[in-house]
């Protein structure tokens, strides 16, 4: 128990200094339409190093792009958390350096800060023509990149309960997640974009219009049960380890993770919530120094060939971006045609919200409530 206390308050605490700096960072700095545009180099060869989040990718498509191209490449899962991330990336962007990565996974809002501060590349779409061709029409313009000038889709994804229906089998509203019956049971994401959004639509508030003090009603609901013991821990993608092991029965959490977990325990469940989810995008993007952006366009464009990315979704269970896919499932794994955490319906998502943003000073005031909550 001191152990998990320790690494708890150690990753709030990295987590903190990484969320405040950002909220910070603000959007001044803007790159705007002074962004450079990669520079590609035919053909694709060389060395990619790509930095993703874990449970993201089956075993077969790394070594099947490295054979059908001839380019190395390093991937790296060492995406835990956007903020935390960010903290560990930002001091080599801001000298235009990249650490070596020529392409990493970030979620819409922080592909938005990184570019708006200057940390990233426009795409040259000739390098793309898979994504041109199949991205899904629902995805070309989201509101923080209109056309898709920056950012291609990985996979979109919805943020709802994952449980362990032999401990909790009756938690079905987020709200439930507040039940003395699962007390020291329950976990919470580090992503205050997903976290706190949830617990206003217990609270019946709209997160795509909350105000300030709705943001702060929800922090507070979080803190007093982070007093009372309800929770026990706040986390990032690691949080697959705890279900694993038994030590949560219910929690905040991304749709696929919960499929993958359900390979060892098939007692484990992704739950759409009474009230809803909140739905997102993981983005490809490229960096400033990325030092090979030729090979991770190639990469981009592999992965849109919807024979590719039905393997890849076959694995991870994430909405795929990509069109076509269903086709191909229709052929090679039937049972996946009408899976509602791959190819998600209307009607299953109709309480769902796409995932808010706050910016500037409330960014800030709310975020340092946030992990005023995180660091204990």
């Amino acid at each position: 128990m001191i152990t998990n206390r320790l690494r708890a308050i150690g990753i709030a605490a990295v987590a903190l200094t990484a969320s405040l700096a950002l909220a910070a960072c603000g959007s001044s700095g803007s790159s705007g339409g002074s962004a450079q545009t990669v520079k590609l180099s035919p053909p694709p060869s060389g060395d990619l190093t790509i930095s993703n989040w874990p449970f993201y990718i089956d075993k077969n498509t790394v070594p099947d792009f490295e054979k059908a191209t001839g380019i190395s490449v390093n991937y790296v899962e060492d995406v835990n958390d956007n903020a935390e991330f960010f903290g560990k990336v930002q001091p080599l962007l801001q000298q235009g350096q990249s650490g070596g990565r020529s392409l990493f996974v970030v979620t819409d809002w922080m592909a938005k800060k990184m570019y708006d501060l200057g940390y990233l590349q426009n795409l040259d779409k000739s390098g793309i023509p898979n994504v041109e061709a199949n991205l899904l029409p629902t995805l070309k313009n989201p509101s923080f990149d209109p056309g898709r000038q920056f950012s291609i889709p990985w996979q979109s994804g919805m943020t709802g309960l994952i449980v362990n229906t032999s401990q909790a089998p009756n938690v079905h509203p987020i709200c439930d997640l507040f039940d003395p019956q699962y007390k020291g049971k329950v976990e919470m994401l580090t992503e205050m974009r997903d976290t706190v959004p949830l617990v206003m639509k217990c609270m019946g508030i709209d997160p795509s219009t909350a105000t300030q003090d709705d943001w702060l009603a929800a922090i507070d609901k979080i803190k007093t049960a982070v007093d009372s013991g309800q929770i026990r821990r706040f986390t990032g993608n690691d949080y697959t380890r705890d279900m694993a092991n038994g030590d949560v029965s219910a929690l905040i959490g991304w749709s696929g993770d919960a499929v993958q977990l359900q390979a060892d325990n098939p007692d484990i469940q992704f739950r759409m919530p009474t009230e809803g989810c909140i739905l997102w995008s993981d983005n490809m993007v490229i960096p400033v120094g990325a030092p090979n952006p030729t090979a991770a366009e190639a990469w981009m464009n592999y992965v849109y060939d919807p024979q590719h990315q039905a393997q890849i979704a076959s694995y991870n269970s994430y909405v795929t971006p990509v069109n076509g896919v269903r086709e191909v499932f229709q052929k090679t794994n039937p049972d996946l045609v009408n899976d509602p955490l791959i190819f998600p319906t209307d009607q299953y998502t109709a309480k769902c919200s796409t995932q808010p943003n706050v910016t500037g000073q409330e960014e800030q005031t709310v975020t340092r409530a946030f992990q005023g909550v995180l660091q204990g």
